[in-house]
């Protein structure tokens, strides 16, 4: 038997969810939990073989709930259940340890075919989970999305021409700390040099233009 720990803050889709369980004579409920929370003590009592985890809950939502049992039980298996499959949500969610990502609309049979292969340890993702992944894969990302707010602040005023020690002063900085900087921006931009990184800068919309 495969034990399913079903965690959702609605009565009516854990009480769904059990029903679905019972068809199957290989699958059990395990306990039930109405919230991230309450699911990693739900999780510490009835060790459950499969998570059956909701997306969005109140007081702690199912990606951070999985990320805390990954962290305590790094065995965990949990699947995603939600009405919706954005890449973000998809992405967020494989990235903390979930086995796989199901929308609510899944059948029996498919919802069941996740669980088995959760329980074997292998992914399990709705097709359109896939899409969403695949699509989050494609994108380029943006030059400078890496860069933090301090470097932000250094290469607005690279973009300005101010030198390293004319940035210092500005931000009230070493020159050693400001030299550090522009070479994680360069580094980050993949640039060379400085005019490079106000070229790329400029051209991406990164910074405006100085008039």
């Amino acid at each position: 038997m495969i034990r399913v720990l079903v965690v959702d803050d609605h009565v009516m889709v854990r009480a769904g969810l059990t029903a679905l369980l019972q068809v199957f004579d290989d699958l059990e409920l395990a306990g039930e939990a109405p919230d991230g929370e309450a699911a990693l003590l739900a999780y510490e009592r009835f060790r459950p073989d499969v998570v059956l985890m909701d997306l969005m809950m109140p007081h702690m939502d199912g990606i951070e709930a999985v990320r805390r049992l990954r962290a305590r039980f790094p065995n965990v298996r949990a699947i995603m259940l939600t009405s919706y499959g954005g890449e973000n949500h998809v992405q967020t969610a494989i990235e903390a340890g979930a086995m796989g990502f199901l929308l609510k609309n899944a059948t029996a049979e498919e919802l069941a075919r996740a669980i088995r292969t959760a329980h074997r340890g292998s992914r399990v993702l709705a097709p359109e989970a896939t899409d969403a992944l695949v699509q989050s894969m494609r994108h380029d990302p943006t030059p400078g999305d890496d860069l933090t707010t301090r470097e932000r602040e250094v290469l607005n005023l690279i973009v300005c021409g101010y030198n390293n020690t004319e940035i210092a002063e500005r931000l009230f900085l070493s020159v050693s700390t400001v030299k550090f900087h522009v070479s994680a921006i360069l580094s980050k931009l993949g640039v060379s040099n400085r005019i490079e990184a106000v070229a790329l800068s400029i051209q991406s919309g990164l910074v405006k233009r100085v008039t």
